[in-house]
């Protein structure tokens, strides 16, 4: 049995047999030609172009129908490189100058563009590579004459295994014979989790070398919701896991019944579990697994890979198109985040030694108030829905806090005169997600009408530890005493101040210790859609009392070992047996 652990695309379960995607080489062999041959092989460049220019056309038509017109626009990226003059010009100076074959002088020229990407500090253009690379191979094999190795002969349902799965290699594979998607590249923003979320389906990337540890129809489980991959099961893992399944396919079918209702503990406490979305499109998701809202809005995603910032009138459509389809349930949308491990694609943002402590989030967004206003006034304008809230990430200090909601204040003065609606009461809240912030939480409270705790910062900030490091990956404890001290004091200060406090990390979606935020007193949970169930669930099926009771002894054990064995000792009393195991604590 193979485990290994990769970044969550979209969440799911999916057990099935493989089915490997080979990387085709794109390098062509070099072959001299006469100069009477130069003509022949630019007519052979230019039918090839003509060629994979209908076939994306095709795929991009057939991905807009099944769906939806956002997903075909993917494919914009596929024109941009085919009609890319410097490109052309570049492959048709070698074929000229260096009197060589088109193939070769074509893989030339992409093999600069891929080179050039690569060093690039921008995870989302990175990750375009893939879209240069799934277009050189069309070209070479119209140039070549040779037919795409086609998908659509899959004959059962099979877990799609790809270095890097292509928009096109993904518009070719029928959705209903894929269970899940795994691949050795890819993030967050790439096009196999922004397809794989749209479809529902689950898929877990970034797993770096699973190509070379798993055979054709190999069996392998794909765990979606911790971005967990398991490759030759045991008899043991495979029946919990499908039994986890079958729970699954029946909490989803609970979701689209009334009886989901709100997430009330057996004694009467009332929970809201939000969902954190990244895309308009994942709003689908939303309703799909009765989230009670979104609670965290990432609005980066429309800045990434873009040449010029988004203008005003396209934000505002943007956050209005969610706060509408959100309706009457609450949108809290979070100002650009970007840094860290998201960058701008422009020259005025330098790279840093320390992204994650440097030049990112509210730090950019007061240092450039024209990009920050632009944004403020979207919102705001979007918030005439009065179904949204506005929520400032990496707040440090109260100096940071009060020059925001200045700018805030001067974009809601502009509005009226201006005579644009806007929701006067917007609330207005911060993240919690730096040491400093949680330390000074009562301070800050006086000043924001709620907090979301961010824990994927703030556990990295408090331990010293870089999530995205394999080396110290063992030192990301959620659990860990100071971790645990830090959200406790975070929510009693909000609740000092009367105001109400949420958490949109991934450690509100961790069983053991949802038991635990929910002693503490947390009064919103946010996580990936389709984590939601499992968390409403769970909150029913417990006693508020024992969850603070449990939390008022967990944050005295000395070690995250003790707090998580003592957490699943006090679950495995209170729930009944078979809800216990498919938690899978």
């Amino acid at each position: 049995m193979i485990k290994r652990k990769g970044i969550v695309a979209s969440g799911g379960v999916g057990i099935g047999k493989t089915y490997l995607i080979r990387e085709d080489d794109l390098f062509v062999p070099k072959k001299s030609i006469a100069y009477s041959e130069i003509s022949r092989e630019i007519y052979r460049f230019e039918e090839a172009l003509i060629k994979t220019r209908r076939q994306i056309s095709n795929i991009q038509e057939k991905i807009s129908k099944e769906i939806g017109f956002d997903h075909g626009r993917i494919f914009e990226a596929h024109f941009l490189v085919l009609e890319d003059r410097v490109l052309i010009e570049d492959v048709i100076k070698q074929i000229k100058n260096n009197r060589v074959n088109v193939e070769y002088a074509f893989s030339q020229s992409i093999k600069k563009y891929i080179d050039t990407l690569l060093k690039l500090n921008d995870e989302y253009l990175r990750e375009r590579v893939v879209d240069i690379k799934d277009i050189a191979r069309r070209v070479i094999k119209a140039m070549l004459k040779e037919k795409s190795a086609k998908l659509m002969s899959l004959k059962e349902k099979r877990v799609i295994v790809a270095h890097g799965l292509t928009p096109s290699q993904a518009a070719d594979i029928p959705k209903e014979k894929v269970i899940a998607f795994i691949t050795d590249v890819g993030g967050r923003t790439s096009h196999t989790a922004i397809i794989a979320r749209s479809l529902g389906i689950p898929a877990v990337v970034g797993l770096k070398d699973i190509t070379k540890n798993v055979k054709e129809a190999d069996n392998v489980i794909v765990d979606g919701f911790s971005g967990t991959v398991i490759v030759k099961p045991t008899k043991k893992t495979l029946d919990n896991y499908k039994k986890k399944i079958d729970r699954y396919s029946k909490e989803i079918k609970a979701a689209k019944k009334p009886k989901i209702g709100k997430a009330v503990t057996k004694d009467g406490r009332q929970i809201d579990v939000s969902a954190n979305i990244e895309l308009p499109e994942e709003l689908g998701l939303v309703k799909k697994y009765g989230a009670d809202g979104v609670g965290l809005y990432r609005t980066e995603y429309i800045f990434l890979g873009k040449r010029d910032l988004p203008s005003e009138e396209q934000q505002y459509k943007a956050y209005l198109n969610v706060a509408r389809k959100s309706k009457p349930a609450p949108v809290i949308i979070r100002t650009i985040d970007i840094g860290g491990d998201k960058f701008l694609s422009r020259s005025d943002v330098p790279q840093e030694m320390s992204p994650f402590l440097g030049w990112r989030a509210i730090r950019f967004c007061l240092a450039r108030p024209a990009i920050f206003k632009v944004q403020i006034r979207a919102i705001l304008r979007a918030s005439a829905e009065e179904n949204v809230k506005m929520m400032f990430p990496m707040i440090s200090g109260i100096e940071e806090l009060l020059q925001a909601k200045k700018i805030v204040a001067s974009c809601k003065k502009e509005l009226k005169k201006e005579k644009k609606k806007f929701d006067e009461n917007i609330k207005i809240g911060a993240m919690i997600e730096v040491p400093s912030a949680a330390l000074t939480a009562d301070i800050l409270a006086k000043e924001c009408d709620f907090f979301s705790i961010g824990t994927n910062d703030l556990i990295q900030y408090s331990l010293a530890v870089d999530r995205a490091n394999e080396k110290v990956a063992y030192l990301y404890e959620p659990g860990h005493p100071a971790v645990l001290r830090l959200v406790k004091n975070i929510v009693a200060d909000a609740h000092k101040a009367n105001i109400w406090v949420g958490m949109c990390g991934e450690m509100s979606a961790e069983p053991t210790l949802a038991f635990f935020l929910l002693g503490l007193g947390l009064d919103e949970f946010s996580m990936p859609p389709p984590q939601v169930l499992k968390i409403k669930e769970l909150i029913q099926r417990v006693k508020f009392s024992d969850a603070k009771a449990a939390a008022e002894k967990a944050v005295n054990f000395s070690t995250a070992k003790e707090v998580e064995k003592y957490l699943k000792s006090k679950l495995r009393k209170v729930l009944d047996k078979d809800f216990f195991n498919f938690l899978n604590v």
